[in-house]
């Protein structure tokens, strides 16, 4: 037997959980991940290996990536395509499945990258891959693109990944105790298994009842992640009779995810035993949006060891042994001295200022206080809400603030496109008084400067429309407070003038308010001005106590280990 051979063969002797996701970051040099979805299932699985839970992962190659992000010199985005070998951080697998595209047989391979941890455990992840000679050029281009194309690409990848992945670890030998959707996008995979568990019809008298649901249910975990209607796929049935074909009958299929479309959020919620949203305000949204499902919450978090810079890691390392495995430890992060602490930011901060000379030119100081705001570029995240009366800012941030920016908007985003442009405008507009960059093609890599390198970590999404944002979580690990709209985990994070500072009012709505831009930067512009940038310039003593509160109260329990540990005592053994 082969060296993989023996290698698969050790893994299928204990049951798994199966993790589906669209995309999963698990190296900055792997492009399979776009942002805040991919990064999470990439320290959910870091976790899960650091904790030594038996799960496994699916997802899809993406051969040319997401893209590659380049910004002209009038501030707008263009894409081109990433280009990366799997088989430099990977090894093809010598099983295929086949599934049915168009009424074609479309072959599907998997490729094996292993995340190890340094605890001794590991978690297989399976990339599914459709690009192989018996496959028609269209075919083989299906696992090309992460989120390209038009919805008929998607629904392909779709197919691949929910009905091929189960075919894949069925194939592998794979024993599965709990299959998680990650996401909507991976809930094609109920209907392969409402097929593997289709009773004889002749033992039953309602049709409906052919298909085992139960037993589908009792198998299916599902998080969902957006609060977004637009983040819902939905296919219209006539592209997926041509594209998917009768996986299982119409009518069936209708009654399980909707009348009109196809949509792969009813179908999840309709075939999985245990729901949840992935903060406690998203989970109560998600109930307001699909009224009649339970949906619970579980809030959530980052990778300790990943999303912590070198400077801080050799400081907990000295004062806080283990922290990596046992984040809870953080709580005593009052025996590190204050200077070491300052040290350590000011470290990360000086490598910060250094990529940002590397790659812009921009000379930014280290005495002055630094924002950071880095995510996807879309309308709802507000990325310019900063520059809404730019007098005012001007007034209150020259000389005394810079400004650090990435993110890359959806190719198809004109909107987020323009957003990024704006940002470049306003560059030009404040230069010589407020220094901003716009750093390009952002990545897991710059995310970790950026998120360790700032003062304060800005976010100003219109509420409520963040189901979680886990990017602010990162900057704690850091020492670096939130200034941030009261929504997602900020909710549950915030203790105001403690450990970070909310921008608005409570957070009561459901949908969001017409008055919101308005009110939020005033909120913004009068606590920046009178609080924040006072504090930062005449109170190091009491900023580094904040600093402290926020690695003891925030990072100590946002993060992807108490994370796991409540998927696996209330979603996976149940």
């Amino acid at each position: 037997m082969s060296a993989i051979g023996t290698a698969l063969l050790e893994l299928t002797k204990e049951t798994k959980i199966a993790y589906f996701s669209m995309e999963i970051g698990v190296h900055n040099d792997i492009p399979t991940y776009s942002g805040g979805l991919g990064v999470l299932a990439g320290d959910t699985i870091r976790s899960a290996a650091d904790l030594r839970l038996p799960l496994v992962a699916v997802t899809l190659l993406t051969k040319k990536g997401y893209f590659t992000q380049d910004i002209d010199g009038a501030g707008w985005q263009t894409e081109h395509a990433t280009v990366w070998d799997p088989a430099a951080y990977m090894q093809v697998l010598p099983y295929q499945v086949i599934v049915q595209i168009e009424g074609r047989d479309v072959v599907v391979q998997a490729w094996l990258y292993t995340v190890q941890s340094l605890t001794g455990g590991s978690v297989p992840v399976f990339f599914l891959d459709t690009d192989l000679p018996a496959n028609s050029a269209a075919d083989r281009d299906i696992t090309s693109s992460l989120y390209g194309g038009d919805q008929v690409y998607r629904l392909k990848q779709e197919i691949v990944l929910g009905i091929g992945g189960v075919r894949m670890l069925h194939a592998m030998g794979f024993e599965v105790r709990k299959y998680h959707m990650n996401e909507g996008h991976a809930s094609l995979l109920t209907l392969e298994l409402l097929n593997r568990f289709k009773k004889p019809i002749e033992d039953v008298w309602d049709e409906k009842l052919v298909w085992d649901r139960k037993s589908v249910k009792d198998l299916c975990v599902f998080t969902t992640h957006t609060p977004v209607e637009a983040g819902h796929d939905k296919f219209p049935y006539d592209m997926v009779a041509k594209v998917m074909g009768e996986v299982i009958p119409i009518s069936t299929l209708q009654d399980l995810a909707g009348k009109d479309y196809l949509n792969l959020t009813m179908l999840a919620l309709n075939l999985t035993r245990y729901v949840n949203g992935v903060a406690k305000k998203h989970g109560q949204v998600s109930q307001s949006m699909f009224p009649g499902y339970e949906i619970h919450a579980i809030t959530n978090g980052v990778h300790s060891f990943t999303w912590t810079s070198e400077y801080f890691k050799a400081l907990y390392d000295e004062y806080l042994p283990g922290w990596a495995n046992e984040p809870e430890l953080f709580v005593r992060v009052g025996r590190i001295p204050d200077e070491k602490l300052w040290d350590a930011h000011m470290g990360a901060k000086n490598h910060l200022i250094s990529y940002i000379r590397e790659k812009t030119g921009a000379e930014f100081s280290p005495d002055i206080f630094t924002i950071g705001f880095a995510r996807r570029a879309t309308a709802y995240k507000r990325a310019d809400l900063l520059f809404r009366d730019l007098e005012r800012f001007e007034r209150i941030g020259s000389g005394k603030i810079q400004l650090v920016y990435a993110g890359k908007a959806h190719p198809k985003d004109e909107a987020g496109k323009k957003l990024i442009q704006n940002i470049y405008n306003y560059q030009e507009r404040l230069k010589g008084k407020i220094n901003i960059v716009y750093l390009k093609n952002y990545n897991m890599d710059i995310s970790l400067k950026i998120v360790s390198g700032v003062d304060v970590w800005l976010n100003t999404p219109l509420r409520p429309l963040e189901a979680s944002g886990t990017s602010g979580m990162k900057a704690t690990h850091n020492g670096v407070m939130n200034f941030s709209v009261l929504d997602g985990w900020w909710i549950e994070g915030h203790i105001e003038g403690y450990t970070g500072w909310a921008i608005g009012p409570p957070p009561h709505e459901l949908t969001p308010g017409a008055d919101a831009d308005a009110r939020d930067s005033e909120d913004l512009y009068c606590k920046l001005e009178d609080t924040i940038l006072p504090l930062y310039y005449n109170s190091r003593h009491t900023w580094i106590r904040m600093m402290q509160n926020a690695i003891g109260k925030n990072a100590y329990y946002f993060n992807t280990h108490r994370m796991m540990r409540r998927y696996v005592t209330e979603a996976y053994i149940r």
